[in-house]
């Protein structure tokens, strides 16, 4: 199948889940495995907001494709020495996963960054993130940095996981953001849900995901 039906498969899959869940999900195209030329192919299916792991390839892939309306999106582990070079590019950064990355990204910035907590629920010790039990003590560190708005938590679940393992992170997952986005914090509105990948989008969706990241699907 070519680039365009995929994502025509995707999308009609998306609408299903969203008609059932009565929310709107945004799309997210990763590309960290596929050439600009690739990208652009995507962007031009109707796949606009477009994401990367890793520092180098997200500013070759912007600079690439500089002349497209494109939301930019870094979702990989992003090291506290190359916040400087790439933060201001960022759209939204999914991965934010410790209170020294967040208190150097409120250095670095010069607008406010949207960005998701990156939460291990799944208890993984291959993932990176905070444990929902830290939460309590982050949060209120977290909620005096000026230049960092936590929109929502970013989770992924195992690739192997289970049906029943996928509910119970996704739910889990989501009473977490709605538990957090009670509280009213500064600077915290955790209204988003960024969770569910190639593999699991529809599930995640059907439990409360409003970003969804999807590579291999597309590109197949």
């Amino acid at each position: 199948m070519t680039i365009s039906e995929n994502v025509a498969s995707v999308l009609a899959q998306v609408a299903d889940a969203e008609t059932q869940t009565g929310h709107k999900t945004t799309v997210i195209g990763v590309t960290k495995y596929v050439e600009a030329d690739q990208a652009r192919a995507l962007v031009a299916a109707g796949i606009t907001h477009i994401a990367e792991n890793r520092t180098e390839l997200f500013l070759d892939k912007q600079k690439k494709l500089s002349d497209l309306p494109i939301t930019w999106h870094l979702i990989g582990t992003l090291q506290r020495r190359k916040v400087k070079d790439v933060i201001n590019r960022v759209d939204y950064f999914h991965a934010l996963d410790s209170i020294k990355l967040a208190q150097e990204i409120d250095k670095r910035a010069n607008h406010v960054i949207k960005c998701f907590l990156q939460v291990n629920v799944s208890g993984e010790a291959s993932k990176h993130g905070f444990s929902p039990d830290d939460l309590a003590d982050v949060l209120p560190i977290i909620a005096n940095l000026s230049q960092v708005e936590i929109v929502g938590l970013m989770t992924m679940a195992p690739i192997d996981a289970s049906e029943a393992e996928l509910v119970e992170i996704f739910d889990k997952t989501k009473r977490l953001q709605l538990e957090i986005a009670s509280q009213g914090l500064p600077h915290i509105l955790c209204t988003e849900l960024s969770m569910g990948m190639s593999q699991d989008y529809q599930q995640a969706i059907l439990h409360g995901a409003t970003f969804v990241r999807i590579g291999s699907k597309f590109f197949k």
